[in-house]
């Protein structure tokens, strides 16, 4: 009987490396690009053990490598770097890797992109994780993106590993510090980008003025308290972002929502708070404001000290609160193409003034590029809560079926938008000549294999979300929409979908205070100017956003999940006053 088993799972592991044709056409073709994705992925990878198949370490050639989407997927597999020699990209995004990366990638001479995104890594360890540091194990690497994860902290030796780090993306992982490695003189002499929002970061190293190549820096949505003045001394930087942390400098901490990053580097450089009152004797600003600030600043005693310490507030109305709370159906339909749905309903925020829509459109967008993962991980739709008809029910249905007035476009079916999407595309490539995609093209091959498209229905039989592509002109944002309706959705995780929807509704109240400040606070200074124009003042006192819970049903009605529920928006607990 041992004897029959063991046959019998060596037939399985023979017919589980058998059924990769696209192993066997790059063989054939010698090619030197390869991507691993869509629906049918997760199952050979299973049958293989969690892990890539033995055949793909006899692709000496391949440049570029891509697996990404599958939650089998839990280690690269042995041999990796010993049979692909001259791999030069290596995206790993959107896999179940972790809780360790094993075993290490390293030494990958040629690898000058690495992609570990979206997975479910907790540590990289030293001397093994991504390679060895003497020598380095991947000595011309460029790129690193390690956004996504549960990494809590980084190996110390991870400059010495990748000494020729451009770009290090270290976004929504649990870091609560940066290694002091990584701000050494000369340690990564080109850094250009690093990212490492929304972390629990405490305090940032005076050594980050060693990065002599730095021009970009986001740490927003972190815990910091005090910001460095040596930061002033980056020659290169471009871009700060330091939203959504802790800031007891209270005038800094108002500069980062509304200032450029020059304005903020000059204020750190001329000493911060220490500096403020010998810089406010040379401004050119009115008794009358003065005596107004001043005023505001002594009003209510603890509500003051409540106010500096609370610097967003967000107030959730319970479905027992509220008497017509919004439900959305899911139907079984809808379970084998993208069966997570999260939504909720956010009130109070204005968009009429200024610039604000046009911020909160940009908001979304670079929200689908960083935390959604290119809208890989998930999609986010925003509508018009007014225009909205209920019931809603989020379904599938096939693409000749589904008919929908995209953004921008007329009515017209699924099948329809997807075939002018690929003409489009095509036309983009032969005018630019290259590949590199921009608006709704992008995000096509995320139908690829797929009988039938999700999409959420309201109540006149109207397509008012086909996701991962575009929502409907129906229930557009309009600067008049005080009352939004926000859903998130996902093939990967209905964790995904809180997490993401935390964020979205984080930015939001960052979004709400800025403008609130900016009303209170009429005219800017000297260096608030350079921000631009700003919104126009309609009354100083600030109030919260209100967040109505949203219910998903199942069709007998049975509750499958309430957002935001007691345990969500617990990222956002170090930066939100939440009022339940």
């Amino acid at each position: 009987m041992a004897a029959a088993a063991a046959a019998t799972a060596a037939a399985g592991e023979a017919e589980a490396e058998a059924a990769w044709p696209e192993l066997d056409a790059a063989e054939r073709e010698r090619r030197r690009e390869l991507l691993l994705t869509g629906p049918a992925l997760e199952a050979r990878v299973r049958a293989a053990g969690g892990r890539l198949p033995a055949r793909l370490l006899a692709l000496p050639l391949l440049h570029c490598l891509e697996v990404s989407g599958c939650a089998a997927l839990r280690e690269p597999g042995p041999g990796l770097a010993a049979a692909l020699p001259r791999l030069q990209s290596l995206v790993l995004r959107g896999n179940a890797l972790g809780p360790e990366l094993r075993p290490e990638l390293g030494p990958l001479a040629a690898l000058r992109v690495l992609d570990l995104s979206g997975n479910a890594l907790e540590a990289l360890p030293p001397g093994r994780g991504l390679g060895p540091a003497e020598p380095p194990g991947l000595p011309r690497l460029q790129s690193l993106n390690l956004s996504g994860n549960r990494l809590r902290e980084l190996p110390p030796d991870l400059a010495r590993c990748a000494p020729r780090l451009q770009s290090l993306n270290l976004a929504r992982n649990r870091l609560r510090a940066l290694p002091d490695e990584l701000f050494r003189p000369g340690a990564l002499p080109l850094l250009g980008e690093l990212a490492a929002a929304d972390n629990c970061l405490c305090e940032l190293s005076p050594g980050v003025a060693h990065l002599a190549a730095l021009k970009t820096l986001d740490l927003s949505n972190n815990q910091l308290t005090e910001v460095p003045a040596e930061l002033a001394d980056c020659p290169k930087l471009k871009e700060l972002q330091l939203q959504g942390n802790r800031l007891r400098d209270r005038r800094l901490e108002k500069m980062v929502g509304s200032c450029p990053t020059r304005s903020i580097l000059e204020y750190l450089r001329a000493g911060g708070r220490a500096g403020r009152k010998d810089r406010d004797k040379d401004k050119d600003e009115s008794r009358k404001k003065r005596k107004e600030r001043r005023a505001r600043d002594s009003e209510g005693g603890e509500a003051g000290a409540v106010a500096e310490t609370c610097q967003l507030l967000l107030r959730v109305l319970h479905v027992a609160e509220n008497p017509a709370p919004l439900a959305i159906t899911i139907t079984p339909e809808v379970r084998e193409v993208r069966p997570f749905f999260v939504g909720a309903v956010v009130r109070g925020m204005d968009l009429n003034p200024g610039n604000v829509l046009k911020r909160f459109l940009a908001l979304q967008t670079k929200l689908h590029e960083d935390v959604c993962e290119k809208r890989t991980a998930a999609t986010i739709a925003t509508h018009d809560l007014q225009a909205v008809r209920r019931p809603l029910v989020y379904t599938a249905r096939p693409p000749q079926d589904l008919k929908i007035t995209p953004l921008g476009r007329k009515e017209l079916k699924a099948q329809e938008l997807v075939r002018q999407l690929q003409l489009e595309a095509e036309e983009h490539r032969k005018q630019k000549k290259r590949q590199n995609l921009s608006g709704l093209h992008r995000y096509l091959h995320l139908l690829d294999g797929k009988d039938n498209y999700p999409c959420l229905v309201d109540a006149d039989g109207h397509v008012i979300s086909f996701p991962p592509i575009t929502n409907s002109e129906k229930t557009k944002i309009k600067k008049t929409s005080s009352a939004l309706f926000l859903e998130v959705t996902s093939a990967t995780s209905l964790q995904v979908c809180k997490d993401i929807m935390d964020t979205l509704i984080l930015k939001m109240a960052e979004l709400h205070k800025a403008t609130q400040s900016d009303r209170e606070d009429g005219p800017p200074s000297d260096s608030e100017a350079e921000a631009g124009p700003m919104p126009h003042a309609n009354g100083p006192e600030e109030t919260p956003l209100v967040v109505e819970q949203v219910r998903v049903l199942d069709p007998d009605g049975q509750l499958r999940v309430v957002y935001p529920s007691k345990t969500d928006l617990a990222l956002a607990a170090a930066h939100v006053t939440v009022l339940r």
